[in-house]
């Protein structure tokens, strides 16, 4: 379940092993997430195109500062997979001012924490501090960003750990088979290919390739930054002024994407792997974060497998026993989306769930949802959503995620547009969807040592 607007992407990206945090969680602040989206945020762009979103968040002293860059695997050419995770390696490891680790040394020495993930449609660096670390933090996204050297010996350093991070990937079956899953379900499109790239592309990564990278996607224009806490909008722009303000405008215009092509029948494969229990995941194309269908979807996806009453759970979980673990999600990206059904279970109820998966399915596009159902999914985001709008730094992954990728209008209605859904229009978006003729499945079963 997709409770806070465009942020299971980046969690997605987590699971797959693309993100690098560094310092422990910072407190949490208190609930206040109904003043926060009736105010806001403010929202400026600079003259060089930089949008900048200030949201006033004084429930703690926390300010997060995130810079939100519109490039990740969509943006990749063939020969060029990886390389949008590769930068945000790199964005760590040194400046023409200062080199490796500075960034984490001095955002730790301020009682900070630092962050970075790569996924399908933007890469973001975080950065969270008391709020008398604001500027410093501004300063240290605006060097990372726009300075950095990209030293031959950190390449060679960053790629052994990005190498390692595939191989950690591949040896997780619960995010390998939703990497496999993607691949099947955005065939001959950026959405299937590999945040991490591949062997190949990582080895042929140097210092030009990835500084014309830099060049091309770190620009003001493709670039938004959110900075959320206790702080004064003017003098943040005062600050952004003095530092991203200054970088030119260089006319970027984002390259053409090749569309999503429809998935049409059924795509399935089995996998052999050394695991004793077997993994299965079957898959949809979904609506885009901006597509008003994805409010009723989101639904969809807590009453199938988002609670512990949801139905996938109490059927194939609980009372049937034939899964010991199951979750749905609904996933938007800006191009697309991926609704998924992901279960553990022994190898030989593969069959069985599957088909009880899909009848649960057609039950659910048949009658709808009972009212019951769906005021419990509704409840579910409602708190969901509260909780993530209760820190500063769920407030900037909101924000930014949503104004570059999708509406930050509608992340700001996310729970009323959530309310308005009815039965009929959660039967009706699984019926367009979720077809039971036209998926892709995937199961990892335990065979090759």
């Amino acid at each position: 379940m997709r409770s806070l607007r465009g942020v299971v992407p980046a969690l997605v990206a987590t699971l797959l092993g693309v993100g690098c945090t560094s310092a422990p969680p910072l407190p949490p602040t208190a609930p206040v997430a109904a003043s926060i989206k009736a105010a806001g945020p403010v929202r400026e762009v600079l003259p060089n195109g930089l949008t900048l979103l200030i949201q006033e968040h004084r429930s703690s002293d926390i300010v997060a500062v995130y810079l939100w860059v519109g490039t990740g695997v969509r943006y990749e050419k063939p020969d060029g997979l990886g390389y949008a995770h590769f930068q945000e390696h790199m964005l760590f490891k040194g400046t023409d001012t200062f080199g490796p680790g500075y960034i984490d040394r001095t955002v730790e020495g301020q009682g900070g924490r630092s962050n970075a993930f790569t996924s399908f449609d933007y890469t973001t660096f975080q950065i969270q501090v008391p709020s008398d670390g604001t500027r410093k933090a501004i300063e240290l996204l605006d060097a990372m960003a726009f300075r950095s050297t990209f030293e031959p010996k950190e390449i060679d350093a960053e790629r052994q750990v990005i190498f390692e991070e595939a191989r950690i990937e591949t040896d997780t079956p619960k995010s390998a088979i939703i990497r496999q899953l993607y691949g099947l379900v955005f065939p001959n499109n950026p959405y299937g290919r590999p945040v991490l790239g591949t062997p190949e592309t990582m080895n042929a990564a140097d210092r030009t390739k990835l500084k014309a990278f830099n060049q091309q996607y770190y620009t003001p224009e493709n670039m938004v930054l959110v900075v959320v806490g206790p702080v004064d909008p003017k003098a943040i722009r005062s600050m952004v002024d003095e530092t991203f303000g200054k970088r030119p405008r260089t006319g970027y215009a984002p390259p053409p994407t090749p569309p999503v092509t429809p998935l049409k029948g059924i795509v399935c494969k089995t996998v052999e792997r050394p695991e004793q229990q077997a993994q299965f995941a079957i898959g949809w194309q979904a609506p885009s974060l901006s597509n008003p269908d994805s409010f009723a979807l989101d639904l969809v996806a807590t009453i199938l497998g988002g609670t512990e009453s949801s139905r996938l759970t109490k059927t194939l979980r609980d009372s049937e026993r034939l899964v010991s673990g199951i979750s749905v999600s609904n996933s938007s990206m800006q191009l697309s989306g991926i609704f998924y059904v992901q279960a553990q279970l022994e190898a030989g109820d593969l069959e069985k769930a599957k088909a009880r998966i899909l009848e649960e399915l057609a039950r659910l596009e048949k009658d709808g949802p009972t009212e019951e159902e769906r005021q419990l999914a509704v409840t579910k985001a409602e708190s969901e959503h509260a909780f993530a709008y209760e820190t500063s730094d769920g407030i900037a992954a909101a924000y930014g995620i949503t104004q570059l990728t999708g509406n930050l209008d509608d992340e700001l209605r996310y729970v009323d547009r959530l309310r308005a859904v009815t039965n009929e229009q959660i039967r009706d978006v699984a019926r367009k969807y979720l077809s039971l003729t036209d998926y892709a499945c995937i199961s990892f079963v335990p065979g090759k040592k």
